[in-house]
């Protein structure tokens, strides 16, 4: 079995999962995973910085830059940052998936999005292994929280929503098993950072080391 650097969690934890290019990081960001920390009852959050995402025609600045940028930001000590994608070489979330849970079958892994990425979930590859693998906790962003709910994705397995008082349950929930809750969101993007030039701007104060450099389909 391939040996891969992992953030350290103890067997048994249940660990949450932000995918995306997180190009760059943002106060958003780190909003929605201390909210994921409290909502879904997880031990951690691993921000999973992947090599690029599919559904973007134009990739993303380079992953060490991305990876200092987030390191940088966070200072929660049960958020974590790992490259995974890029030292197991999948490309899609199913992929990942598959290949973090060969790496740590010990560990209870639930996926989190915003509310905008169960809206289109059914573009992504292979979205129904996803939801037949591990639960999905989503977390309402501004404006599309009833579109969401109508999405494609939400219709299909409408049976095996979990409502959300019953939140803290999702970490220890089996497959299929998804929850929706609404809550405080920050109405801040990557793409609003990139356009206003504050990306580039930030990158003059972050130093990448090799030692640094030695998910996904969801947002950046």
């Amino acid at each position: 079995m391939p040996h891969y650097k992992l953030p350290f969690a103890r067997p048994g934890q249940v660990v949450g999962l932000l995918g995306g290019s997180f190009d760059p990081a943002h106060p958003g960001h780190v909003h929605i995973s201390r909210e994921a920390l409290k909502r879904f009852g997880l031990d951690q959050v691993w921000w999973l910085v992947s090599p690029g995402n599919p559904l973007k025609s134009k990739g993303p600045a380079p992953i060490e830059r991305r990876m200092a940028a987030a390191r940088a930001l966070i200072t929660h000590p049960r958020i974590q940052i790992t490259d995974f994608e890029a030292q197991a070489g999948t490309r899609f979330t199913a992929e990942t998936l598959a290949a973090l849970q060969s790496a740590r079958p010990d560990l209870h892994f639930v996926w989190l999005m915003g509310a905008d990425n169960l809206e289109q979930f059914d573009l992504w590859q292979d979205w129904r292994q996803i939801m037949y693998r591990v639960p999905v906790g989503v977390l309402a962003r501004p404006g599309k929280r009833i579109s969401a709910r109508r999405s494609k994705a939400a219709q299909i397995f409408a049976s095996a929503r979990l409502r959300g008082r019953y939140s803290p349950l999702l970490g220890r929930s089996t497959a299929p098993a998804w929850c929706f809750v609404n809550v405080p969101m920050m109405a801040l993007s990557s793409t609003v950072l990139r356009d206003s030039g504050a990306w580039d701007d930030a990158h003059e104060d972050v130093t990448v080391t090799s030692a640094e450099s030695a998910l996904s389909d969801g947002p950046g």
